[in-house]
């Protein structure tokens, strides 16, 4: 193979997958039903010329035949007048008349079978057609989908890469840092708080502890203080039965408010 026709094929391989990449499936369709548009027209002129060829030929063997049956009753009437050599003029020319007639009929059943053909041809184009039309639409929307699918997997495929989800996924984790931050703070917070009221309520544990070491090792309480033996005993005053009664009626109404 020589260079120039293996650069010819490279060039052609090339401009094919081009054009491939290049076609648009829904235009394609659409300009493929148009070209059989076109040629379902050309098709039909050339049935309605060959019918008009037809009809033309058959109407010429009709008036060849026609002519031959005259010139055959002329024939007839100068035989009957003893015009013999009229009589025999008359027969030739019906002859060539009749030569007409059956050249012209040979032509029209040739002809009839194209014209048949055509119809044929014509019937089966419009069927594709029809079925063409009734599948374009189905097909481009067949394409449609799966262009938007590609578009999807491709949108999809590239997420693990795309700057913008990358940038997403580590926001999102920032936010769970902050947000353990936040908790553990609170929770320190709260311990310190715990142990500042465990603090104050253990005052009075260490106080009665060290009372009680005191008691043990024998260090005595602080004295009772007494009164001094001069001074005068207070006597104490019966209470009054009517101060008593009030001060129970008083403990009542506030029982029955509880």
């Amino acid at each position: 193979m020589g260079f120039f026709d293996r650069l010819s094929r490279l060039f052609r391989a090339n401009a094919n997958a081009a054009i491939s990449s290049m076609e648009d499936p829904a235009k394609i369709l659409d300009q493929s039903v148009d070209d059989m548009q076109r040629d379902l027209v050309k098709l039909r002129q050339a049935v309605a010329t060959a019918i008009a060829s037809q009809k033309r030929i058959q109407n010429q063997a009709e008036q060849a035949e026609a002519q031959s049956k005259t010139w055959y009753e002329r024939a007839e009437l100068a035989l009957k007048k003893s015009e013999e050599d009229l009589a025999r003029e008359a027969l030739s020319r019906r002859k060539t008349y009749q030569d007409t007639a059956t050249a012209l009929n040979n032509q029209l059943q040739s002809q009839s079978s194209q014209v048949e053909g055509l119809k044929k041809s014509l019937v089966a184009l419009e069927a594709k057609i029809a079925e063409a039309k009734t599948k374009k639409d189905m097909l481009k929307a067949r394409a449609q989908a799966a262009k938007a699918q590609e578009q999807l997997q491709s949108a999809v495929s590239g997420l693990g890469t795309d700057n913008a989800m990358a940038a997403f996924e580590r926001m999102e984790e920032k936010v769970q840092i902050l947000e353990a931050r936040s908790q553990a703070a609170a929770e320190l917070a709260g311990a310190d708080l715990e142990s500042q009221f465990a603090a104050l309520q253990g005052s009075d544990v260490d106080d009665e502890l060290a009372a009680l070491k005191n008691r043990l090792a024998g260090v005595p309480e602080e004295p009772i203080a007494l009164p001094a033996e001069d001074a005068p005993v207070p006597q104490l005053q019966p209470a009054q039965v009517a101060e008593v009664d009030a001060e129970l009626q008083e403990l009542k109404r506030s029982i029955d408010q509880l």
